[in-house]
């Protein structure tokens, strides 16, 4: 088994879901008291916000790239980064380390076209919906068409993201905004959602929605053991 290093803090919130989700599909997969090998460094996110507030994401960059030299001295072998907004700098972490980044953008693409799905909304941060390193990502590369909320909706989901999921907050009202959000972008064409944000799967369960829901934390997660035992 290799050993999967975890940058995580962005929140802690789901990097807590990531650490669970990683110890448990190895004892699934290898049985009796089977764990995950894995490493984690955990940064502050109040660091983190605020340069994503200041659009300052080359200083960003720099910060997660220190801490994935950091997981590559502490024995990593691969990095999985713990968020998704935050693969809008995975350039500076890759050139940093001699290990390979497991996107999960490119996680999520495989479990969609697995499903044999073409076209999928997306939630997240307004960074990742109103992004193309996300969004462009998986039309590009892997020729999933797009599909993101109006502005208004948006910034709704942004809010709910950052006021309440990141603090360990679930409300139900929230839930149902998302409930609806998720209608409106099945109205215009998505075939499923992305729960592109690593703590919407803590407010939206896969049975919430009419839809497919592919909650990247999960994806990404499994994907990471997939590498770890291959």
């Amino acid at each position: 088994m290799k050993t999967i290093g975890l940058l995580g803090g962005m929140s802690w919130e789901s990097s807590v879901v990531y650490y669970r989700l990683l110890n448990e599909s190895v004892r699934d997969r290898l049985g009796g008291l089977h764990s995950a090998r894995c490493v984690m460094y955990s940064v502050d996110f109040a660091e983190i916000e605020a340069l994503q507030a200041a659009s300052d994401w080359a200083r960003a960059g720099e910060v997660l790239a220190q801490a994935s030299k950091g997981l590559l001295c502490a024995g990593a072998e691969c990095i999985v980064l713990c968020t998704n907004t935050m693969h809008r700098v995975v350039g500076a972490i890759e050139e940093s380390v001699t290990i390979p980044v497991l996107h999960v953008a490119d996680a999520t693409a495989e479990a969609v076209r697995k499903r044999g799905l073409s076209s999928v909304g997306l939630l997240g941060t307004r960074y990742t919906m109103e992004g193309d390193f996300y969004k462009g990502r998986l039309e590009d590369k892997h020729g999933i068409r797009v599909v993101v909320p109006e502005e208004r909706e948006r910034e709704v989901v942004h809010r709910v993201i950052y006021d309440e999921l990141c603090l360990g907050r679930i409300h139900q009202e929230s839930r149902r905004a998302y409930q609806d959000i998720v209608e409106q972008l099945t109205a215009n064409g998505a075939e499923a959602v992305i729960l592109g944000c690593t703590e919407i799967g803590l407010l939206l369960e896969p049975n919430s929605c009419e839809v497919p829901l592919f909650d990247t934390t999960t994806v990404h997660a499994r994907a990471a053991v997939d590498w770890a035992l291959r």
